[in-house]
């Protein structure tokens, strides 16, 4: 009876120590685990990122906003002086010249923050596709170590080669994420 409970509890560890996968497929799966952290990782700092950038460009609007109510307030001012009868003529001109300096300046400072807006909402879109090949990347890499895990329970190659081979699919996917321009 002695035997028979120690073959039993020496069984498990025999039967993987026959199986010559165990060492190949546990490795190969060590690497797939390592590319899921890495793409799961880079996927969340470009998710942070392109929050950020969203932020900023943001904020560039609501500047604009500011600029532009500033500007038709400066305009309303200059077409006041223009078109109303005022009694010190060259004292209006002076206004005049003075709100439209303003309204001047209000618009090439509404056009350049303008510009920067839209620079960080590309810049934006281009964290986004990125963050999308990693996230993309990183549920193919698990899928091939999913499949790859099969090996060990079903002792058969063919899942080995598939999950090796979905998790090299998944590897450039994430790559792309590095490479990725608008």
């Amino acid at each position: 009876m002695h035997e028979v409970a120690g073959h039993g509890a020496h069984g498990g560890h025999e039967a993987h120590g026959d199986n010559k996968l165990v060492v190949p497929v546990s490795v190969t799966m060590s690497i797939l685990a390592v590319l899921v952290a890495a793409a799961t990782l880079m996927g969340h700092r470009s998710h942070t990122e392109e929050l950020l950038l969203q932020a900023q460009a943001s904020d560039q609007w609501n500047f604009y906003q500011a600029k532009n109510i500033r500007l038709h307030a400066m305009q309303v001012v200059v077409d006041s002086v223009e078109t109303f009868q005022v009694k010190d003529s060259p004292k209006a001109e002076l206004v005049r010249e003075k709100y439209q300096k303003e309204v001047d300046r209000y618009e090439k400072e509404k056009d350049e923050i303008s510009d920067k807006a839209k620079e960080l909402e590309k810049e934006r879109d281009l964290l986004r596709k990125r963050a999308d090949h990693f996230d993309a990347g990183e549920g193919v890499l698990e899928i091939g170590l999913i499949i790859c895990s099969l090996t060990l329970l079903a002792n058969k190659k063919l899942f080995w080669y598939s999950g090796m081979a979905i998790g090299a699919i998944g590897l450039v996917v994430t790559l792309f994420g590095f490479i990725a321009h608008t």
